[in-house]
């Protein structure tokens, strides 16, 4: 276990029964609303690969579904990475720096992604590390709801100002996503000494939660992520990934891109990513979702769920 882990161990973190070292949430679940007051939960599913190299930005431009070469210091994007058939195989939240550009991803399907990407670098100047456990990247802290801002303002300083951006400094990386229950979140990457002395006044202020609480606000975001069971099983446009900035469709080729482009140009979607609560059963990621109109056909699939409470 990390230093981080244990930290968290120690302050009644309860973690996932196969995965050591994922915090699912701290003696129980939180609700939406609680979110919405004001929410802070470390967040240890997620991995990150750093590609380095003058080729960097190039060879990820030709691979994922959003510009890349374009992207400044001071800014992250969402980007997916599809098969050949344009089916997604990965999202991401991307960011860069003077030394490279970062993917995050799930842990879980990060080191075969990495594998497959390393596979097409050829003789481009570009190199893939799994930096998820370097000590500036070993905490990644989800913080939001009304209370969410100022509580982490004490702890950083300057926020960005508005989805999306990036503010970096001594204290890591601060990144603003997609606004959920009406106020700002945020993801905050930093070194486990530094989340380790913020921790107490955060945990303080806002209500303490794990993975599960900050799958329930992405849900409320509105921002899909692929997993194990989801993989290839949508063209970006079905978790809706266009409409939330992560596909460009004036950049050059990627894979699957000609299978995107007449996705949004020419064919009529059958389906679209909607948030919907279920009452006395468990949702899964991959869950087929039948109507009961039509008991033997599926008409979708779970794209991620996340316990209310």
């Amino acid at each position: 276990m990390s230093n981080w882990t244990d930290y968290l161990a120690s302050h009644g973190a309860r973690f996932h029964i196969d995965e050591a070292t994922q915090a699912e949430d701290f003696g129980r679940t939180l609700t939406a609303d609680e979110l919405a007051a004001g929410f802070v939960a470390p967040v240890t599913d997620l991995g990150l690969i750093a590609v380095a190299g003058e080729d960097a930005a190039g060879f990820l431009h030709n691979q994922l579904t959003n510009d890349v070469e374009h992207l400044g210091t001071g800014e992250a994007r969402l980007a997916g990475y599809c098969t050949p058939k344009g089916r997604l195989q990965a999202t991401f939240l991307y960011w860069r720096d003077a030394e490279a550009v970062y993917l995050q991803l799930p842990r879980a399907i990060q080191a075969p992604l990495q594998k497959r990407l390393s596979m097409f670098v050829l003789r481009a100047k570009a190199k893939l590390r799994d930096a998820t456990a370097e000590e500036a990247f070993a905490a990644v802290l989800g913080i939001g709801g009304a209370k969410g801002e100022a509580a982490l303002r004490a702890q950083v300083g300057e926020l960005p100002a508005a989805p999306y951006g990036k503010v970096s400094g001594a204290h890591g990386t601060v990144i603003r996503l997609a606004d959920a229950f009406g106020a700002p979140r945020y993801l905050w990457v930093t070194s486990s000494a530094t989340a380790q002395a913020a921790f107490p006044a955060l945990a303080g202020e806002l209500a303490l939660g794990g993975n599960a609480a900050w799958q329930l606000a992405a849900i409320h975001a509105g921002v899909p992520q692929v997993t194990q069971p989801t993989q290839e099983q949508f063209v970006p446009q079905m978790i809706n990934l266009e409409l939330l900035g992560g596909v460009n469709f004036k950049k050059g080729c990627y894979p699957g891109q000609e299978i995107v482009a007449r996705s949004q140009y020419l064919g009529k979607l059958k389906r679209r990513t909607a948030l919907a609560t279920v009452e006395n059963a468990a949702a899964r990621a991959g869950d087929d979702v039948f109507a009961t109109a039509d008991p033997d056909q599926p008409c979708g699939m779970v794209v991620n769920a996340a316990p209310n409470g």
